[in-house]
């Protein structure tokens, strides 16, 4: 797996203008080293970002570069990027792959739960059935379960901010034991 997402990286890279390459080959070994090299993150609270959708990823930078979104860490690699380079780093995220679901065994009650609260709130909608996401709708399924405690409680507290309202309004009415089922239930998810 390693060896694909180096050549991958390398396909990627080579694409970039000369002046890009080398803002990507300075910054990207920090993003991977915290958001998973294999796209996968092994860092608590922090995404995994494989298979992310490139929109979803260009618009993300460009809050932390403006400081919409406030994560030191992101606010600070996000300093200073064009446009241009915002959508380069996106493209070659799009491409990691993407992360694998919790492994172990699965709580049947737990799944049954979220199951029901995803159809409910119409999460399969806008994520669509499988996770994966659209252009402004970030890929979930797979991601790490901890992060996804993060963010939902976020949404519910008004700490963090989408670009839109969608997510506060769905969040708004759902308990903090049914966050955890949601987190759960995606982080399951093949």
């Amino acid at each position: 797996m390693r060896s694909f997402v180096a050549v991958l990286a390398l396909a990627c890279f080579a694409a970039l203008p000369a002046s890009a390459q080398q803002l990507v080959k300075e910054r990207l070994p920090t993003c991977l080293a915290c958001h998973g090299e294999n796209g996968q993150s092994q860092n608590e609270n922090v995404p995994s970002l494989g298979a992310q959708q490139a929109f979803y990823v260009t618009v993300q930078l460009l809050m932390f570069r403006e400081k919409m979104r406030v994560a030191d860490p992101m606010n600070d690699m996000a300093k200073g990027l064009s446009d241009d380079d915002l959508q380069n780093f996106a493209d070659i995220i799009a491409k990691l792959p993407a992360p694998q679901p919790a492994a172990g065994p699965v709580d049947d009650a737990r799944m049954q739960r979220a199951q029901a609260l995803v159809e409910q709130n119409r999460c399969n909608f806008c994520h669509l059935p499988d996770f994966a996401g659209q252009q402004n709708v970030p890929h979930i399924a797979a991601q790490r379960e901890d992060y996804l405690v993060k963010a939902l409680r976020g949404y519910k507290d008004n700490s963090r901010h989408g670009y839109d309202a969608s997510m506060a309004d769905v969040i708004a009415p759902i308990t903090d034991e049914q966050i955890l089922d949601l987190a759960y239930y995606i982080a399951r998810a093949r």
